[in-house]
Parts: C-alpha cells; structure tokens; sequence
C-alpha cells in the first residue's frame, strides 16, 4: 500500500532544507519549512526567498516558513533536514507538540551523533519510538538540488511501503531515486565521507598532486567499507550512490564544507579560522571525534580518520600526518 503525502513539513530551513522544499513543491499542494531563524522565516514567508540560505532561489508561494513546531505536527510526512547535532532536540520538539504515531519521518542530514555514536534514525526512534522512519541519502548537494540540475538519491528504509512511498515522491526527471533496505549502511556512508573530504581537502590544500588525491580517496572508500560493515552495514552499500557516489561529489566538489575547510587547513589556517570562513555547519568536523571513538570501539584499522582527528583534535600538522599515512608498513591492497 502507498502512503498519499499531498503535503510536509519540513524541520530545518537551512541550504539542505529549502532546496528540498523547492524540489517537492511541483509534486505537494503545500510545505511548511520550520526554523529556529526568525529571520529567515519572515523573508520566505514575505519575499518568497531564503535571505540567508540559497538566496537567489525563488520558493512557489505554496511553500510557507514558521517558528513554531505545533504548525508541523498535521503534516503527513516530517523531514528533518537540521545538522546532526540538532536532531535529537528538534525530535523531542515534535513529541512534546503531539506528532501522530503513524506520521513518518524521513532523515535528511548526515552524521553520527558524539555522546552516543547514534546514527540520525536511530535518534529519531529513541526519541519517537511508534513513527516510522526512513533516510534519503547520496551525492546531493543542495545548490544543485534547489537549480534543478540532475541527481540521484537513495531512500533506505525497513518499511518497504513507506520506502516505495518516499521514492515516488522524489522522482523527477531530473531527480532519480533507488530505494533501500540497508539503513545502517547508507546512513554511515553519508556519515563517514565527511571526514574524508576534509583529508581531501587537506591534500588539495597541501598542494598534492591529482594522484596522490585520488589514492587517498580510493583507500578512504577501502576504509569506508571496512568501518561501515563492521557498524551493521552492508559491503555493496559502499560501492553504491551513499558510499562511492557521496563519498567522489564531497572530496571534489566545489560546494563541499568539508573540502573547504580540509582546504583551509592545508593552507595554514587552524581549525577555528577554517570554521569561521565557512560560516555554516561542516558535519565532518564534530563526526571526526564520533567516528573516530566508534572505530576505536570496534577495533578497526581506520588510518584515514586517525590522521584527520589528529589534525583536527590533536594539533597535528596536517603534512606530518599526510606522511605518516606513506610511512605506514606495506601492505597488500585487499586485505
């Protein structure tokens, strides 16, 4: 059975979630984008424009902009669509505003959380334990979401009606949609390239050859894999668009955060100077230090991701790490 969404709210008025909005807007009879931002609510709701997130996109007049949680919960589908780090808190929004039990939620953003190395859906669950949940993932930047430019994405979820739902709601022609039932995998995909656009970004900003980067790159999809199977995914989720596919798009692409703060960071500045130019949210920032205890935990050979905490957290020069990793002891390349 399909699940008719005419309609969603969506938490989170950021870049991510105003070119959602202006994606769905052809195929729903209205939106409601909710933000902490008062600013930002009253220049969509009066200009029909985000003033601080994307814009020169021009939202349809159907899409509308509040503060206020309560107005969200008569939606037939949530998307969350904040930073990792705000998940939890914008979850239990929704619980104390009265969301239905039977109302889905679809995950949008990408991270793990720090005190409990949660992935974004299982947050969701602890905190809304009768809602259905599921995740949209892969090489989705929004400034190409909000232009219309050709995309593709992932929904994972382990309702396969809510998964078949979603997934026809987002196909467009120029937004192609593949569905899943590995949640654990592509949710750790688009958790952990994060880390490694920002080694990228390093090597960019280092001023390392095109070869040296597309090795780190393919050793960061080796380990990728070898994490996210030992987290609960599955080794062909990671050669698929939220593995390989997120992990290309975030360790080239211009419109990466991550890249650009790695960048920074190759180029002298410190941690705090790279995050201030950016000016918004780099998830791979805070996911260093909850991917790293993860893998920690786990046991796994993750160089990659030591290197980049150390960087980040341990006031390593990022060229003494980039070395370290060519020091390592040789080693057969599948193993």
């Amino acid at each position: 059975m399909k699940v008719p969404f005419t309609s969603a709210a969506i938490i989170g008025a950021g870049s991510l979630g105003t070119a959602l909005a202006k994606l769905l807007a052809p195929k729903l009879e209205s939106i409601l984008l909710v933000s902490i931002e008062e600013d930002v609510v009253a220049g969509i709701n009066r200009e029909h424009r985000n003033p601080k997130y994307l814009r020169d996109v021009a939202l349809p007049e159907h899409i509308r902009a509040t503060s206020d949680h309560r107005e969200a919960v008569g939606f037939p589908l949530i998307l969350v669509a904040v930073p990792s780090s705000a998940v939890r808190a914008e979850a239990g929004k929704l619980a104390a505003a009265g969301l239905p039990p039977e109302t889905p939620l679809l995950s949008c953003a990408k991270g793990i959380e720090r005190d409990t190395g949660e992935r974004l859906s299982q947050i969701l669950t602890d905190v809304l334990p009768a809602n259905p949940v599921g995740v949209l993932t892969g090489p989705n930047h929004a400034e190409e979401i909000a232009l219309d430019m050709v995309t593709c994405a992932v929904v994972a979820s382990r309702d396969a009606d809510l998964a078949q739902a979603l997934q026809d709601l987002f196909t467009l022609p120029h937004f192609r949609v593949y569905t899943s039932d590995d949640v654990p995998g592509v949710e750790l995909g688009g958790a952990v390239k994060n880390v490694y656009a920002i080694a990228a970004g390093m090597a960019h900003g280092l001023g390392l050859g095109d070869n040296a980067v597309a090795a780190l790159v393919t050793r960061a999809l080796a380990e990728m894999t070898r994490l996210g199977v030992a987290l609960g995914g599955r080794p062909e989720t990671f050669a698929g668009l939220s593995g390989v596919g997120d992990l290309i798009v975030t360790c080239f692409s211009e419109h990466s955060r991550n890249h650009r703060v790695g960048h920074a960071i190759g180029t002298g500045k410190t941690l705090e100077e790279a995050v201030a130019s950016l000016g918004m949210v780099a998830e791979g920032v805070p996911n260093a230090l909850s991917i790293h205890d993860a893998a920690r935990k786990l046991g796994v050979r993750t160089p990659i991701i030591d290197g980049v905490h150390a960087i980040l957290y341990q006031d390593k020069p990022a060229a003494v790490a980039m070395r370290e990793l060519l020091d390592r002891d040789p080693r057969p390349e599948v193993s």
